[in-house]
């Protein structure tokens, strides 16, 4: 994004932010105690450059998550990835439903290359990768219930688009009764004005926007888990 555009945005948002916190919006929902590192989208179909679905600023994005990464991994925080990815694209019955219309799902094959998480910021052992067919990562797909499970409170959420699959993911997660908190520097789109528009959005209805070096900060007040088999994530079958 140009600085012209950049502070066109800024100005906009200020004058609006002012609005909602006149109305009552734009509350903190704030950290809970028990954290979990959702990445939404991370593979090469939207990190890398050439593909349909190529999104901007993975020289900031990719970065940002390494540090979150060693952060939640030092303090045992649970990690999970998602993916979009199908399997019956040519099928008369495509588990892309009707999206295959709006989008080129064609190319988020399952099993190919452009659906696997960068290897950049791979998951480690024991962390889980979920693949969804929908935008967010809680539609149709077990996050919700291994979070339960993990006893979790808090979703820091990371990845693309911030338009789509990260907004959504937001929305839901607030539904199912977690803490969004969504890193800045780690979400991206592929259209100008996209990411601080749903930033500004998000921030004053759904969940907070904070940025990397709170976030990290946060994860750095975590108790620092026992050592031993039975700490660190685990795989979700």
């Amino acid at each position: 994004m140009d600085d012209a555009t950049k502070q066109a945005l800024e100005t906009l948002f200020g004058a609006n932010s002012k609005l909602y916190e006149t109305r009552g919006f734009s509350r903190r929902i704030g950290y809970g105690t028990r954290p979990a590192l959702v990445n939404i989208d991370l593979a090469n179909a939207w990190t890398r450059p050439d593909h349909a679905f190529s999104c901007e600023g993975m020289d900031t994005i990719i970065p940002s998550v390494q540090h979150l990464l060693d952060g939640a991994r030092a303090k045992g925080v649970p990690v999970v990835y998602t993916t979009t990815a199908y399997d019956n694209v040519d099928g008369p019955y495509p588990d892309s439903g009707l999206w295959q219309l709006k989008i080129p799902s064609e190319q988020l094959v399952t099993g190919t290359e452009a659906v696997a998480i960068d290897d950049r910021i791979a998951p480690v052992a024991g962390e889980t990768v979920i693949v969804k067919k929908r935008a967010s990562a809680f539609h149709g797909t077990l996050l919700a219930g291994f979070l339960r499970a993990a006893r979790v409170d808090t979703v820091l959420l990371t990845g693309v688009t911030m338009s789509a699959c990260v907004r959504n993911s937001a929305e839901d997660a607030i539904a199912e009764g977690f803490r969004p908190i969504v890193v800045r520097e780690a979400v991206g789109d592929r259209i100008a004005g996209a990411v601080e528009w749903n930033l500004f959005d998000i921030d004053a209805k759904f969940g907070d926007v904070e940025p990397l070096e709170d976030v990290l900060a946060y994860l750095d007040r975590l108790p620092t888990p026992n050592t031993g088999p039975a700490q660190g994530n685990r795989a979700v079958g």
